[in-house]
Protein backbone atom coordinates (compact mmCIF):
# COMPACT_ATOMS: atom_id res chain seq x y z
CA UNK A 1 0.00 0.00 0.00
CA UNK A 2 1.27 3.49 -0.87
CA UNK A 3 2.22 5.77 2.01
CA UNK A 4 0.59 8.62 0.07
CA UNK A 5 -2.79 7.27 1.23
CA UNK A 6 -1.95 8.50 4.74
CA UNK A 7 -1.84 12.06 3.39
CA UNK A 8 -5.55 11.91 2.43
CA UNK A 9 -4.81 11.86 -1.29
CA UNK A 10 -7.51 10.57 -3.62
CA UNK A 11 -7.34 7.06 -5.09
CA UNK A 12 -6.92 8.41 -8.64
CA UNK A 13 -3.69 10.22 -7.77
CA UNK A 14 -2.38 7.39 -5.56
CA UNK A 15 -2.92 5.05 -8.52
CA UNK A 16 -1.06 7.46 -10.84
CA UNK A 17 1.85 7.58 -8.38
CA UNK A 18 1.86 3.79 -8.01
CA UNK A 19 2.12 3.39 -11.79
CA UNK A 20 5.19 5.63 -11.62
CA UNK A 21 6.55 3.37 -8.86
CA UNK A 22 6.37 6.26 -6.39
CA UNK A 23 5.08 4.84 -3.12
CA UNK A 24 6.71 6.93 -0.38
CA UNK A 25 6.50 10.73 -0.19
CA UNK A 26 9.72 12.71 0.03
CA UNK A 27 10.21 15.01 3.06
CA UNK A 28 9.13 18.13 1.15
CA UNK A 29 5.98 16.32 -0.03
CA UNK A 30 5.20 14.89 3.39
CA UNK A 31 5.39 18.32 5.04
CA UNK A 32 3.87 20.51 2.31
CA UNK A 33 0.94 18.45 1.01
CA UNK A 34 -1.15 18.50 4.25
CA UNK A 35 -0.85 22.31 4.50
CA UNK A 36 -1.78 22.80 0.86
CA UNK A 37 -4.69 20.34 1.01
CA UNK A 38 -5.88 22.33 4.03
CA UNK A 39 -5.97 25.48 1.90
CA UNK A 40 -3.00 27.22 3.51
CA UNK A 41 -0.32 29.21 1.75
CA UNK A 42 3.10 27.55 1.81
CA UNK A 43 6.71 28.65 1.36
CA UNK A 44 8.80 25.59 0.56
CA UNK A 45 12.59 25.54 0.46
CA UNK A 46 14.15 22.47 -1.10
CA UNK A 47 16.82 21.59 -3.62
CA UNK A 48 16.23 20.20 -7.10
CA UNK A 49 15.56 16.47 -7.07
CA UNK A 50 13.66 16.50 -3.75
CA UNK A 51 10.21 16.12 -5.34
CA UNK A 52 8.90 19.65 -4.94
CA UNK A 53 6.92 19.54 -8.21
CA UNK A 54 4.72 16.79 -6.81
CA UNK A 55 4.69 18.60 -3.45
CA UNK A 56 2.60 21.38 -4.98
CA UNK A 57 1.30 19.40 -7.97
CA UNK A 58 -0.65 16.81 -5.98
CA UNK A 59 -2.72 19.39 -4.00
CA UNK A 60 -3.16 21.38 -7.21
CA UNK A 61 -4.78 18.39 -8.96
CA UNK A 62 -6.85 17.60 -5.87
CA UNK A 63 -8.23 21.15 -5.73
CA UNK A 64 -9.08 21.48 -9.42
CA UNK A 65 -12.71 21.33 -10.54
CA UNK A 66 -12.29 19.28 -13.70
CA UNK A 67 -15.71 20.45 -14.97
CA UNK A 68 -14.64 24.10 -14.84
CA UNK A 69 -14.28 26.09 -18.06
CA UNK A 70 -12.05 28.71 -16.36
CA UNK A 71 -8.38 28.82 -15.48
CA UNK A 72 -8.21 27.70 -11.87
CA UNK A 73 -4.47 27.21 -11.36
CA UNK A 74 -1.34 28.97 -12.60
CA UNK A 75 2.23 27.71 -12.20
CA UNK A 76 4.86 30.34 -12.99
CA UNK A 77 8.40 29.18 -13.85
CA UNK A 78 11.55 31.15 -14.77
CA UNK A 79 12.48 29.18 -17.90
CA UNK A 80 10.94 27.32 -20.81
CA UNK A 81 12.73 24.09 -19.80
CA UNK A 82 11.29 24.14 -16.29
CA UNK A 83 7.81 24.98 -17.63
CA UNK A 84 7.89 21.94 -19.91
CA UNK A 85 9.27 19.72 -17.15
CA UNK A 86 6.56 20.81 -14.70
CA UNK A 87 3.87 20.33 -17.36
CA UNK A 88 4.99 16.73 -17.94
CA UNK A 89 4.99 15.99 -14.20
CA UNK A 90 1.52 17.47 -13.65
CA UNK A 91 0.28 15.52 -16.67
CA UNK A 92 1.51 12.28 -15.06
CA UNK A 93 -0.47 13.06 -11.90
CA UNK A 94 -3.65 13.76 -13.90
CA UNK A 95 -3.45 10.61 -16.04
CA UNK A 96 -6.66 9.21 -14.51
CA UNK A 97 -8.52 12.52 -14.71
CA UNK A 98 -9.33 12.84 -18.39
CA UNK A 99 -11.28 16.12 -18.10
CA UNK A 100 -8.32 18.10 -16.78
CA UNK A 101 -6.65 20.23 -19.44
CA UNK A 102 -3.21 21.84 -19.21
CA UNK A 103 -1.81 24.67 -21.34
CA UNK A 104 1.93 25.35 -21.32
CA UNK A 105 2.81 28.92 -22.32
CA UNK A 106 6.41 30.00 -22.93
CA UNK A 107 8.58 32.04 -25.28
CA UNK A 108 10.18 30.56 -28.38
CA UNK A 109 7.04 28.81 -29.63
CA UNK A 110 4.35 30.13 -31.96
CA UNK A 111 1.56 32.19 -30.42
CA UNK A 112 -0.97 30.38 -32.59
CA UNK A 113 -0.24 26.96 -31.09
CA UNK A 114 -0.49 28.34 -27.55
CA UNK A 115 -3.63 30.29 -28.42
CA UNK A 116 -5.27 27.00 -29.48
CA UNK A 117 -4.27 25.44 -26.14
CA UNK A 118 -5.86 28.35 -24.27
CA UNK A 119 -8.99 28.23 -26.46
CA UNK A 120 -9.59 24.65 -25.28
CA UNK A 121 -10.50 26.10 -21.82
CA UNK A 122 -7.70 24.60 -19.68
CA UNK A 123 -8.07 24.54 -15.91
CA UNK A 124 -4.27 24.69 -15.44
CA UNK A 125 -1.80 27.08 -17.08
CA UNK A 126 1.95 26.59 -16.70
CA UNK A 127 4.46 29.04 -18.13
CA UNK A 128 6.96 31.86 -18.02
CA UNK A 129 5.94 35.38 -16.92
CA UNK A 130 6.86 37.17 -20.15
CA UNK A 131 4.79 35.01 -22.49
CA UNK A 132 1.93 34.83 -19.96
CA UNK A 133 1.72 38.64 -20.03
CA UNK A 134 1.83 38.64 -23.85
CA UNK A 135 -1.20 36.34 -23.93
CA UNK A 136 -2.95 38.47 -21.28
CA UNK A 137 -2.41 41.58 -23.42
CA UNK A 138 -3.92 39.75 -26.41
CA UNK A 139 -6.99 38.98 -24.31
CA UNK A 140 -6.39 35.22 -24.40
CA UNK A 141 -5.97 34.69 -20.64
CA UNK A 142 -8.27 35.58 -17.76
CA UNK A 143 -7.04 34.96 -14.20
CA UNK A 144 -10.05 36.45 -12.41
CA UNK A 145 -11.21 32.97 -11.26
CA UNK A 146 -7.77 31.71 -10.18
CA UNK A 147 -7.86 29.64 -6.98
CA UNK A 148 -4.34 28.23 -6.88
CA UNK A 149 -1.04 29.99 -7.71
CA UNK A 150 2.43 28.47 -7.66
CA UNK A 151 5.70 30.40 -7.95
CA UNK A 152 8.29 27.75 -8.80
CA UNK A 153 12.01 28.62 -8.54
CA UNK A 154 10.90 32.01 -7.21
CA UNK A 155 14.46 33.12 -6.46
CA UNK A 156 15.50 32.70 -10.09
CA UNK A 157 12.40 34.50 -11.40
CA UNK A 158 13.24 37.54 -9.31
CA UNK A 159 16.95 37.38 -10.14
CA UNK A 160 16.02 37.36 -13.82
CA UNK A 161 14.08 40.59 -13.39
CA UNK A 162 10.54 39.19 -13.46
CA UNK A 163 9.31 41.10 -10.37
CA UNK A 164 7.43 43.71 -12.41
CA UNK A 165 5.90 40.97 -14.58
CA UNK A 166 4.84 39.06 -11.47
CA UNK A 167 3.11 42.11 -10.04
CA UNK A 168 1.33 42.71 -13.35
CA UNK A 169 0.03 39.12 -13.33
CA UNK A 170 -0.91 39.05 -9.66
CA UNK A 171 -2.95 42.27 -9.87
CA UNK A 172 -5.43 40.42 -12.09
CA UNK A 173 -6.01 37.65 -9.52
CA UNK A 174 -8.43 37.48 -6.60
CA UNK A 175 -6.86 38.02 -3.16
CA UNK A 176 -8.65 34.92 -1.88
CA UNK A 177 -6.43 32.61 -3.93
CA UNK A 178 -4.09 30.03 -2.36
CA UNK A 179 -0.39 30.64 -3.06
CA UNK A 180 2.54 28.24 -2.94
CA UNK A 181 6.10 29.54 -3.32
CA UNK A 182 8.90 27.02 -3.85
CA UNK A 183 12.55 27.88 -4.12
CA UNK A 184 16.02 26.38 -3.73
CA UNK A 185 17.22 29.48 -1.86
CA UNK A 186 15.39 32.08 0.21
CA UNK A 187 17.29 35.37 0.05
CA UNK A 188 15.82 38.41 1.85
CA UNK A 189 13.97 39.74 -1.20
CA UNK A 190 12.00 36.47 -1.42
CA UNK A 191 10.77 36.95 2.14
CA UNK A 192 9.64 40.51 1.42
CA UNK A 193 7.82 39.30 -1.71
CA UNK A 194 6.05 36.59 0.30
CA UNK A 195 4.76 39.17 2.79
CA UNK A 196 3.28 41.17 -0.06
CA UNK A 197 1.69 38.34 -2.03
CA UNK A 198 0.92 35.60 0.51
CA UNK A 199 -1.50 35.17 3.38
CA UNK A 200 0.14 33.99 6.63
CA UNK A 201 2.16 31.24 4.88
CA UNK A 202 3.44 28.08 6.52
CA UNK A 203 7.21 27.74 6.14
CA UNK A 204 8.58 24.33 5.14
CA UNK A 205 12.34 23.89 4.91
CA UNK A 206 14.00 20.58 4.23
CA UNK A 207 17.27 20.42 6.12
CA UNK A 208 19.37 18.01 4.13
CA UNK A 209 21.33 16.06 6.69
CA UNK A 210 23.75 15.22 3.93
CA UNK A 211 23.54 18.23 1.66
CA UNK A 212 25.71 16.41 -0.83
CA UNK A 213 25.18 12.88 -2.03
CA UNK A 214 27.68 10.40 -0.61
CA UNK A 215 28.28 9.08 -4.09
CA UNK A 216 29.66 12.45 -5.22
CA UNK A 217 33.42 12.74 -4.91
CA UNK A 218 34.23 16.41 -4.27
CA UNK A 219 37.61 17.81 -5.30
CA UNK A 220 39.20 21.22 -5.44
CA UNK A 221 42.19 22.46 -7.43
CA UNK A 222 43.89 25.72 -6.52
CA UNK A 223 45.35 27.68 -9.41
CA UNK A 224 46.14 31.23 -10.49
CA UNK A 225 43.15 32.96 -12.09
CA UNK A 226 44.88 33.44 -15.44
CA UNK A 227 45.72 29.72 -15.62
CA UNK A 228 42.26 28.33 -14.86
CA UNK A 229 41.52 27.50 -18.50
CA UNK A 230 44.82 25.67 -18.93
CA UNK A 231 44.05 23.68 -15.79
CA UNK A 232 40.57 22.88 -17.12
CA UNK A 233 42.09 21.34 -20.25
CA UNK A 234 44.44 19.20 -18.16
CA UNK A 235 41.58 17.96 -16.01
CA UNK A 236 39.34 17.15 -18.98
CA UNK A 237 42.17 15.20 -20.60
CA UNK A 238 43.11 13.50 -17.35
CA UNK A 239 39.63 12.33 -16.36
CA UNK A 240 38.16 11.92 -19.89
CA UNK A 241 34.56 12.29 -18.77
CA UNK A 242 31.96 10.94 -21.17
CA UNK A 243 29.68 13.80 -20.09
CA UNK A 244 30.32 16.84 -17.95
CA UNK A 245 28.65 20.14 -17.06
CA UNK A 246 30.82 23.20 -16.45
CA UNK A 247 29.25 26.08 -14.52
CA UNK A 248 30.22 29.74 -14.94
CA UNK A 249 28.84 32.78 -13.17
CA UNK A 250 28.54 34.94 -16.31
CA UNK A 251 27.32 34.60 -19.88
CA UNK A 252 30.59 36.08 -21.16
CA UNK A 253 32.60 33.32 -19.50
CA UNK A 254 30.31 30.65 -20.97
CA UNK A 255 30.97 32.05 -24.46
CA UNK A 256 34.69 32.29 -23.79
CA UNK A 257 35.01 28.71 -22.56
CA UNK A 258 32.95 27.36 -25.46
CA UNK A 259 35.26 29.03 -27.99
CA UNK A 260 38.36 28.00 -26.06
CA UNK A 261 37.44 24.31 -25.70
CA UNK A 262 36.07 23.99 -29.23
CA UNK A 263 39.33 25.41 -30.61
CA UNK A 264 41.14 22.56 -28.85
CA UNK A 265 38.88 19.90 -30.33
CA UNK A 266 36.55 19.28 -27.39
CA UNK A 267 32.90 18.50 -28.11
CA UNK A 268 31.64 21.45 -26.09
CA UNK A 269 28.73 23.87 -26.34
CA UNK A 270 27.15 26.50 -24.15
CA UNK A 271 23.83 27.50 -22.66
CA UNK A 272 22.84 30.90 -21.29
CA UNK A 273 19.92 33.31 -21.29
CA UNK A 274 20.94 35.23 -24.42
CA UNK A 275 20.59 32.21 -26.69
CA UNK A 276 17.54 31.99 -28.91
CA UNK A 277 15.17 29.13 -28.16
CA UNK A 278 16.10 27.19 -31.31
CA UNK A 279 19.77 27.32 -30.27
CA UNK A 280 18.94 26.20 -26.72
CA UNK A 281 16.97 23.24 -28.06
CA UNK A 282 19.79 22.28 -30.42
CA UNK A 283 22.41 22.41 -27.65
CA UNK A 284 20.30 20.36 -25.24
CA UNK A 285 19.45 17.75 -27.86
CA UNK A 286 23.14 17.43 -28.76
CA UNK A 287 24.06 16.95 -25.10
CA UNK A 288 21.36 14.32 -24.59
CA UNK A 289 22.56 12.44 -27.68
CA UNK A 290 26.23 12.79 -26.61
CA UNK A 291 27.30 14.59 -29.77
CA UNK A 292 28.16 17.31 -27.26
CA UNK A 293 30.07 15.87 -24.30
CA UNK A 294 30.68 19.08 -22.34
CA UNK A 295 27.84 21.48 -21.57
CA UNK A 296 28.92 24.90 -20.27
CA UNK A 297 26.15 26.89 -18.60
CA UNK A 298 25.11 29.61 -16.21
CA UNK A 299 22.95 28.63 -13.24
CA UNK A 300 19.85 30.34 -14.59
CA UNK A 301 20.11 28.65 -17.99
CA UNK A 302 20.56 25.24 -16.33
CA UNK A 303 17.37 25.48 -14.29
CA UNK A 304 14.87 22.89 -15.44
CA UNK A 305 17.49 20.71 -17.12
CA UNK A 306 17.21 17.20 -15.76
CA UNK A 307 19.61 14.72 -17.37
CA UNK A 308 20.82 11.51 -15.78
CA UNK A 309 24.26 10.07 -16.42
CA UNK A 310 26.31 13.24 -16.03
CA UNK A 311 29.70 11.99 -14.83
CA UNK A 312 31.07 15.25 -13.50
CA UNK A 313 30.19 18.79 -12.53
CA UNK A 314 32.96 21.37 -12.80
CA UNK A 315 32.68 24.71 -11.03
CA UNK A 316 34.84 26.91 -13.23
CA UNK A 317 33.53 29.80 -11.16
CA UNK A 318 32.60 29.34 -7.50
CA UNK A 319 28.93 30.21 -6.99
CA UNK A 320 28.04 33.18 -4.78
CA UNK A 321 25.51 31.23 -2.72
CA UNK A 322 26.07 28.00 -0.79
CA UNK A 323 22.76 26.54 -1.93
CA UNK A 324 23.74 27.01 -5.56
CA UNK A 325 26.84 24.86 -5.03
CA UNK A 326 24.65 22.05 -3.72
CA UNK A 327 22.21 22.62 -6.56
CA UNK A 328 24.99 22.33 -9.14
CA UNK A 329 26.75 19.23 -7.89
CA UNK A 330 23.46 17.43 -7.28
CA UNK A 331 23.22 16.94 -11.04
CA UNK A 332 25.78 14.14 -10.89
CA UNK A 333 25.81 10.95 -8.81
CA UNK A 334 22.12 10.28 -9.46
CA UNK A 335 20.16 7.04 -9.52
CA UNK A 336 22.74 5.18 -7.46
CA UNK A 337 25.64 5.99 -9.78
CA UNK A 338 28.84 7.68 -8.67
CA UNK A 339 29.77 11.19 -9.69
CA UNK A 340 32.47 13.79 -9.31
CA UNK A 341 32.32 17.50 -8.51
CA UNK A 342 35.43 19.54 -9.26
CA UNK A 343 35.93 23.15 -8.20
CA UNK A 344 38.62 25.45 -9.60
CA UNK A 345 39.67 28.10 -7.11
CA UNK A 346 42.27 30.76 -6.47
CA UNK A 347 43.94 30.95 -3.06
CA UNK A 348 42.13 34.24 -2.45
CA UNK A 349 38.88 32.24 -2.35
CA UNK A 350 40.12 29.88 0.35
CA UNK A 351 37.89 31.43 3.02
CA UNK A 352 34.92 31.04 0.67
CA UNK A 353 35.76 27.35 0.33
CA UNK A 354 35.93 26.98 4.12
CA UNK A 355 32.49 28.60 4.32
CA UNK A 356 31.19 26.09 1.77
CA UNK A 357 32.67 23.16 3.69
CA UNK A 358 31.02 24.34 6.89
CA UNK A 359 27.70 24.60 5.11
CA UNK A 360 27.79 21.13 3.55
CA UNK A 361 29.47 19.62 6.63
CA UNK A 362 31.97 17.92 4.38
CA UNK A 363 35.66 18.44 3.62
CA UNK A 364 36.44 19.03 -0.05
CA UNK A 365 39.59 17.17 -1.06
CA UNK A 366 42.45 19.41 -2.19
CA UNK A 367 44.18 17.83 -5.20
CA UNK A 368 47.48 18.43 -6.93
CA UNK A 369 47.40 19.57 -10.53
CA UNK A 370 48.15 16.54 -12.76
CA UNK A 371 51.50 16.72 -14.52
CA UNK A 372 51.81 16.16 -18.27
CA UNK A 373 53.36 12.76 -17.55
CA UNK A 374 50.46 11.82 -15.24
CA UNK A 375 47.94 12.85 -17.90
CA UNK A 376 49.63 10.69 -20.53
CA UNK A 377 49.88 7.74 -18.14
CA UNK A 378 46.22 8.10 -17.16
CA UNK A 379 45.13 8.26 -20.80
CA UNK A 380 47.16 5.19 -21.70
CA UNK A 381 45.63 3.27 -18.80
CA UNK A 382 42.19 4.13 -20.17
CA UNK A 383 43.19 2.96 -23.65
CA UNK A 384 44.63 -0.26 -22.18
CA UNK A 385 41.39 -0.89 -20.29
CA UNK A 386 39.30 -0.39 -23.44
CA UNK A 387 41.47 -2.78 -25.43
CA UNK A 388 41.53 -5.51 -22.76
CA UNK A 389 37.76 -5.25 -22.28
CA UNK A 390 37.30 -5.83 -25.99
CA UNK A 391 39.68 -8.77 -26.35
CA UNK A 392 37.30 -11.43 -25.04
CA UNK A 393 34.33 -9.96 -26.89
CA UNK A 394 36.21 -10.06 -30.20
CA UNK A 395 37.59 -13.61 -30.18
CA UNK A 396 34.99 -14.65 -32.74
CA UNK A 397 34.89 -11.38 -34.65
CA UNK A 398 36.01 -12.05 -38.22
CA UNK A 399 34.96 -8.73 -39.77
CA UNK A 400 38.56 -7.61 -40.22
CA UNK A 401 40.23 -10.90 -41.25
CA UNK A 402 41.27 -9.64 -44.69
CA UNK A 403 42.67 -6.38 -43.30
CA UNK A 404 44.55 -8.22 -40.54
CA UNK A 405 46.06 -10.56 -43.13
CA UNK A 406 47.27 -7.60 -45.25
CA UNK A 407 48.75 -5.84 -42.22
CA UNK A 408 50.55 -8.99 -41.05
CA UNK A 409 52.31 -9.22 -44.44
CA UNK A 410 53.70 -5.69 -44.14
CA UNK A 411 56.17 -6.56 -41.41
CA UNK A 412 57.17 -9.37 -39.11
CA UNK A 413 57.39 -6.77 -36.32
CA UNK A 414 53.86 -5.85 -35.11
CA UNK A 415 55.04 -2.93 -32.96
CA UNK A 416 54.93 -0.18 -35.64
CA UNK A 417 51.44 -1.31 -36.67
CA UNK A 418 50.20 -1.29 -33.09
CA UNK A 419 51.73 2.14 -32.45
CA UNK A 420 50.08 3.47 -35.61
CA UNK A 421 46.70 2.17 -34.46
CA UNK A 422 47.19 3.59 -30.96
CA UNK A 423 47.98 7.00 -32.39
CA UNK A 424 44.72 6.87 -34.29
CA UNK A 425 42.66 6.30 -31.13
CA UNK A 426 44.72 8.52 -28.82
CA UNK A 427 43.05 11.82 -29.72
CA UNK A 428 45.20 13.87 -27.32
CA UNK A 429 48.63 12.55 -28.24
CA UNK A 430 49.68 15.86 -29.79
CA UNK A 431 48.25 18.18 -27.13
CA UNK A 432 50.67 20.74 -25.74
CA UNK A 433 50.08 21.77 -22.14
CA UNK A 434 51.23 25.24 -21.04
CA UNK A 435 53.07 25.13 -17.70
CA UNK A 436 50.95 25.83 -14.63
CA UNK A 437 52.43 27.45 -11.54
CA UNK A 438 52.15 25.67 -8.22
CA UNK A 439 50.23 27.81 -5.72
CA UNK A 440 50.84 27.75 -2.00
CA UNK A 441 48.00 27.61 0.50
CA UNK A 442 49.89 29.74 3.00
CA UNK A 443 48.13 31.61 5.76
CA UNK A 444 47.64 35.37 5.71
CA UNK A 445 50.76 36.16 7.74
CA UNK A 446 52.98 34.06 5.47
CA UNK A 447 51.53 35.69 2.38
CA UNK A 448 52.24 39.17 3.77
CA UNK A 449 55.85 38.28 4.43
CA UNK A 450 56.17 36.86 0.94
CA UNK A 451 54.66 40.02 -0.53
CA UNK A 452 57.19 42.21 1.32
CA UNK A 453 60.08 40.33 -0.24
CA UNK A 454 58.73 41.15 -3.69
CA UNK A 455 58.23 44.88 -3.13
CA UNK A 456 61.45 45.74 -4.92
CA UNK A 457 60.03 44.51 -8.21
CA UNK A 458 58.24 46.94 -10.47
CA UNK A 459 54.47 46.88 -10.45
CA UNK A 460 54.66 46.70 -14.23
CA UNK A 461 56.48 43.36 -14.20
CA UNK A 462 53.27 41.39 -14.25
CA UNK A 463 51.91 43.33 -17.21
CA UNK A 464 55.16 42.84 -19.06
CA UNK A 465 55.00 39.09 -18.50
CA UNK A 466 51.31 38.86 -19.32
CA UNK A 467 51.36 40.64 -22.68
CA UNK A 468 53.21 40.21 -25.95
CA UNK A 469 53.04 42.43 -29.04
CA UNK A 470 52.09 41.16 -32.46
CA UNK A 471 52.59 43.03 -35.72
CA UNK A 472 49.82 42.72 -38.32
CA UNK A 473 50.29 43.66 -42.00
CA UNK A 474 47.13 45.79 -42.23
CA UNK A 475 46.60 49.41 -41.25
CA UNK A 476 44.80 52.66 -42.04
CA UNK A 477 45.37 52.13 -45.76
CA UNK A 478 43.23 48.96 -45.47
CA UNK A 479 40.45 50.81 -43.57
CA UNK A 480 41.22 48.86 -40.39
CA UNK A 481 39.90 49.98 -37.00
CA UNK A 482 41.00 48.62 -33.57
CA UNK A 483 37.60 47.19 -32.72
CA UNK A 484 37.40 45.56 -36.14
CA UNK A 485 40.63 43.67 -35.43
CA UNK A 486 39.37 42.50 -32.04
CA UNK A 487 36.07 41.26 -33.52
CA UNK A 488 37.90 39.58 -36.40
CA UNK A 489 40.37 37.72 -34.17
CA UNK A 490 37.50 36.73 -31.85
CA UNK A 491 35.34 35.34 -34.65
CA UNK A 492 38.05 33.78 -36.82
CA UNK A 493 40.67 32.62 -34.30
CA UNK A 494 38.53 32.27 -31.15
CA UNK A 495 40.65 34.81 -29.23
CA UNK A 496 38.41 36.31 -26.57
CA UNK A 497 38.17 40.07 -26.16
CA UNK A 498 39.70 40.03 -22.69
CA UNK A 499 43.03 38.85 -24.16
CA UNK A 500 43.65 42.13 -26.00
CA UNK A 501 45.38 45.22 -24.63
CA UNK A 502 46.39 48.40 -26.43
CA UNK A 503 46.05 48.51 -30.24
CA UNK A 504 47.93 51.01 -32.42
CA UNK A 505 46.90 51.38 -36.08
CA UNK A 506 49.57 52.87 -38.37
CA UNK A 507 49.42 53.56 -42.08
CA UNK A 508 50.38 50.10 -43.33
CA UNK A 509 50.76 48.08 -40.12
CA UNK A 510 49.09 47.59 -36.77
CA UNK A 511 50.51 46.63 -33.40
CA UNK A 512 48.35 44.65 -30.99
CA UNK A 513 48.97 43.77 -27.35
CA UNK A 514 47.87 40.20 -26.76
CA UNK A 515 48.06 38.16 -23.59
CA UNK A 516 50.99 35.78 -23.97
CA UNK A 517 48.79 32.82 -23.07
CA UNK A 518 46.61 33.57 -26.12
CA UNK A 519 49.44 33.56 -28.69
CA UNK A 520 48.75 29.90 -29.47
CA UNK A 521 45.53 30.88 -31.24
CA UNK A 522 47.46 32.86 -33.87
CA UNK A 523 49.10 29.75 -35.30
CA UNK A 524 45.81 29.26 -37.21
CA UNK A 525 46.22 32.57 -39.10
CA UNK A 526 47.39 30.95 -42.35
CA UNK A 527 45.35 31.98 -45.43
CA UNK A 528 43.02 34.17 -43.34
CA UNK A 529 41.86 37.39 -44.99
CA UNK A 530 40.48 40.68 -43.71
CA UNK A 531 39.03 43.33 -46.04
CA UNK A 532 40.32 41.20 -48.92
CA UNK A 533 43.94 41.15 -47.74
CA UNK A 534 45.76 37.99 -46.62
CA UNK A 535 46.90 38.46 -43.04
CA UNK A 536 50.46 38.08 -41.83
CA UNK A 537 51.22 38.15 -38.11
CA UNK A 538 54.65 38.48 -36.52
CA UNK A 539 55.16 38.03 -32.80
CA UNK A 540 57.56 40.75 -31.67
CA UNK A 541 57.99 39.36 -28.14
CA UNK A 542 57.26 40.65 -24.68
CA UNK A 543 55.72 44.06 -24.20
CA UNK A 544 58.59 46.49 -23.49
CA UNK A 545 56.45 48.92 -21.52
Amino acid sequence: MSDFSKLNISANIVDALTKLDILVPTPIQEKSIPYLLDGKDVIGQAQTGTGKTFAYGIPLIENIDDNSKCIEALVLCPTRELSLQVSKEIDKLAVNLKKIKIATIYGGESYEKQFKALKSKPQIVIGTPGRIIDQMNKGNIDFSKIRYLVLDEADEMLKMGFQEDLETILKTMPLSRQTALFSATLPPFIKSISKKYMNDPEFVKIENKALTVDAIEQKIYYVKKEQKKDLLVRLLDYYQFASAMIFCNTKAMVDELVLFLQSLGFKADGLHGDLKQASRDRVMQSFRLSSVEILIATDVAARGIDIDGIEAIINFDIPNENEIYVHRIGRTGRAGSSGMAITLSTTRMKNRIIELENYIKHKITVCEIPSVKEIKTHQQKAIFAKITEGIEANYDNHNYDNLIMKLSKLSSNPVPIIVSLLEMIDKNNEREYPPIDTVSLKNKKERKEQAKSKNSKSSNDKKTKDFSIIEVNVGKIDSIRPNQLVVYFHDELKVHREHFGKIVIEEKKSYVEVKTEALRFFKNIKNKKINGKTLQVNVLGKNPR
